[in-house]
């Protein structure tokens, strides 16, 4: 991973030195070019050893018959299998054959390239070119749309990501952060509870359980609402961390729980399906107001067609996942719809924590309430 950031380095390092020669006087002498020709030779042979290129020169996106070749890295935390793997390569995959090619993207997953905080600021810096993940360090106005126990059915989640309300909030990281939101998905189903400690079968189970959660807010002002404390670790730190005891449990979907084989450092799991958390694909803005009007749409109809592709995979993995976590030898516990309640009362208090710290306003609570309405409704 340390090879694959010094080498990204270089190819940034190699863009910007030769920025700056061709800044310079035309008395330039012929060692100014020929240090020009070596840096972004050495940068694209460093590059081509991870299968990344270096970006065209403008003249080469003006060539005549041609809108231009573009190169774009995108990175992501989750393993190969996993639904943000397997639609990220369909993304990438589509993209150059609607593109003709003329748009490449390389994918590294299973963070190769960092953390997902540090590949976000990779992506506001412009190392990358996007990343995605639910990372919402630099737009944490997302966040409302994790509201525990808001939503029921795919029909509602999706009716949330793709509602006006969603765009207005994505349109907002853009100018906060530089990049741009180009698709907004299931970050990978709904999330259940699992601890080494006890079964969990009301909420009162929870209290002086040490839960791991990913640093979201919401997620946090939940469990310590229902009496839990929380610590905040890496995604791929946490199967470490669970098996040497530096969280009690965590939460998380019964896909991730699999894909990164939780279930084999926990012991109970609860099934409560009490958040969603969406999953945004955020692109460098300057790349993206870069590229010719016709790449943008077709890869922001691929974007599309990778949220819907994610979510269905996220649908029908789900139960799969869940029988595995069981044949695993885990214990598993169902509420009953009685003892399900008392997780719902226990978390009402979280609304109006989330609207006194700045994630949303009471209208846009209203608002998202009526959605999820409407969406039961059809």
């Amino acid at each position: 991973m340390n090879k694959i950031r010094k080498i990204l380095a270089m190819v940034l390092a190699a863009g910007m030195s030769a920025s700056l020669m061709a800044c310079g006087s035309s008395s330039a002498g012929k060692a100014e070019a020929t240090a020009e020709v070596t840096t972004a030779a050495a940068a694209s042979q460093a590059a081509e050893e991870i299968g990344v290129a270096v970006a065209p020169d403008k003249k080469d996106a003006n060539a005549e018959g041609s809108l231009g070749d573009f190169k774009m890295i995108v990175g992501h935390a989750q393993p190969e299998g996993n639904p943000r793997f397997v639609s990220l390569e369909k993304f990438a995959a589509d993209v150059e054959e609607k593109t003709g090619g003329h748009v490449t993207v390389t994918v590294y997953g299973n963070g190769q390239l960092g953390t997902e905080k540090e590949m976000l600021e990779q992506v506001v810096q412009g190392t990358i070119q996007g990343m995605r993940g639910g990372q919402f360090d630099f737009c944490p106005r997302l966040q409302m749309f994790t509201a525990p126990f808001m939503t029921q059915t795919r029909k509602q989640v999706t009716a949330l990501l793709q509602s006006d309300l969603a765009k207005k909030v994505s349109e907002e990281a853009e100018k906060e952060t530089g990049t741009v939101i180009i698709n907004l998905c299931d970050a990978g189903g709904y999330r259940q509870f699992s601890n080494n400690i006890r079964p969990v079968k009301k909420p009162d189970d929870l209290k002086g359980l040490k839960i791991r959660t990913n640093g979201m807010k919401t997620y946090d002002l939940a469990f310590q609402t229902m009496g839990a404390s929380t610590v905040t670790i890496p995604y791929a730190d946490l199967y470490m961390s669970l098996k040497t005891g530096v969280a009690d449990g965590q939460d998380n979907s019964w896909g991730n729980v699999v894909s990164m084989k939780f279930y084999e450092v926990q012991k109970y799991f609860t099934e409560v399906n009490y958040v969603f958390a969406p999953d945004p694909f955020y692109v460098n803005g300057e790349w993206w107001n870069a590229l010719p009007e016709e790449y943008q749409k077709i890869i922001l109809e691929c974007a599309t067609a990778m949220g819907e592709y994610n979510d269905q995979l996220i649908d029908e993995g789900e139960e799969k996942a869940k029988q595995d976590i069981i044949a695993s030898g885990a214990e598993l516990y169902i509420p009953t719809p009685e003892e399900l309640q008392q997780f719902v009362d226990a978390v009402q208090p979280v609304y109006q924590q989330m609207i006194q710290e700045g994630f949303c306003t009471q209208e846009e609570m209203d608002q998202m309430w009526e959605i999820v309405r409407d969406a039961a409704k059809e």
